[in-house]
């Protein structure tokens, strides 16, 4: 069991650090690594469930940020 929460832990900082760059952060003040922290979290979900593009996460981020109808598409469960 502990083997498998580790995994899923390890798998999730990968994903952070490789399609968000969470560890070239450079937020260090008040509570803005953990604000970001946070919003990253909600991106990675929200990239997850969107399922109409075969892309990574990282691509699917990129594209979000280069497609205004792709980034809707990603954005459209907040406004369910």
């Amino acid at each position: 069991m502990t083997r498998h929460h580790w995994h899923i832990e390890n798998s999730l900082h990968w994903v952070l650090d490789i399609a968000f760059r969470q560890d070239e952060c450079r937020i260090r003040k008040d509570d803005g690594a953990h604000n970001f922290a946070i919003l990253r979290h909600i991106a990675l979900n929200l990239l997850k469930q969107e399922k109409t593009c075969k892309l990574g996460i990282k691509n699917k981020r990129l594209e979000a940020g280069w497609d205004d109808d792709y980034r809707l598409r990603v954005l459209t469960p907040l406004f369910s």
